[in-house]
């Protein structure tokens, strides 16, 4: 929503500043000098990115404007979930939540947290995990490095359209020249015609500078930094997981683990201890 609202009064403080001085409306709507603008950029952001590069360009795009950042809910609520395996495992035994692992959307523990569930990355990062730990001997030092790894692989890719996305909003200015310059070869070829007619030609040529400028820095500029920022609070996320497993496998109780994850969390979003206690309780009562 606020993606919207922000992309809103930039428009309105660029429109509604020109047409205050006395300007043309008209001009700015140049449905010429857009096509430029636009199908050069498709363009070479079709050339610069791969297929799969495309549809994570436009899933980023898509997250940016329907997904809410991570609250201190959601943080409370994956604290419990942890918690709630962790218990399990220390009372009955890894074996005990292999069906949970295999199948976390028919499991009794994960289909309590149905948000959880829709974060591929995070249900591979903790069932992955899970499995590593049932199968093999791994040490907590060894699996703090292997999630680490996972870690940096996963914000690299994040990062992929974010990349692609700035480096358009970069290319925007210089695309703009190009279709300034083609306007003024237009206006060139009406070197005879009436001083009026020239400024209005010109003026309008000029125009592609401005949006190529104005979609850079006002529009596209932004917007990859929203991506970026979604990306990084996707790690944020993840790393509270990681932290909590370590710990957990490390040989920590099933709460001193949760209070690990809880530690790791951004100050914004971190929910108190005694919420976290509270939450505990409430889910046992249950």
């Amino acid at each position: 929503m606020l993606v919207i609202i922000g992309l809103i009064v930039v428009t309105a403080a660029v429109v509604g500043g020109f047409v205050t001085q006395g300007g043309n409306i008209h001009i700015l709507l140049s449905g010429e000098k857009a096509l430029i603008i636009f199908g050069i950029a498709a363009g070479a952001l079709i050339i610069s990115a791969s297929a799969k590069g495309m549809k994570g360009i436009i899933s980023s795009l898509v997250k940016m404007f329907t997904s809410k950042t991570y609250s201190k809910g959601d943080y409370t609520e994956v604290l419990m979930m942890l918690g709630e395996i962790f218990s399990k495992i220390r009372k009955e035994g890894l074996v005990s939540i292999e069906a949970d692992v295999d199948d976390p959307g028919g499991s009794s523990i994960f289909s309590k947290y149905p948000k959880f569930l829709k974060n591929h990355h995070a249900v591979a990062l903790v069932t992955d995990t899970l499995r590593t730990v049932m199968t093999t001997s791994i040490q907590p030092y060894e699996l703090d490095a292997l999630l680490d790894t996972e870690l940096d692989t996963c914000h690299a890719e994040l990062m992929k359209p974010v990349k692609s996305v700035a480096y358009i909003a970069e290319s925007f200015p210089g695309i703009g020249i190009v279709a300034a310059v083609l306007g003024i070869i237009l206006t060139m070829e009406k070197i005879a015609e009436p001083p009026e007619v020239l400024g209005a030609a010109v003026g309008a040529a000029l125009v592609g500078t401005m949006l190529g400028v104005l979609l850079c820095y006002g529009f596209a500029g932004p917007i990859a930094k929203n991506m970026e920022a979604i990306a990084h609070e996707e790690r944020d996320f993840l790393a509270v997981l990681k932290v909590a497993l370590v710990a957990f496998v490390g040989g920590a109780a099933p709460q001193i683990a949760v209070e690990f994850g809880r530690r790791a969390i951004p100050a914004d979003t971190k929910p108190l201890f005694l919420e976290i206690e509270e939450a505990s309780r409430q889910l046992k009562g249950k």
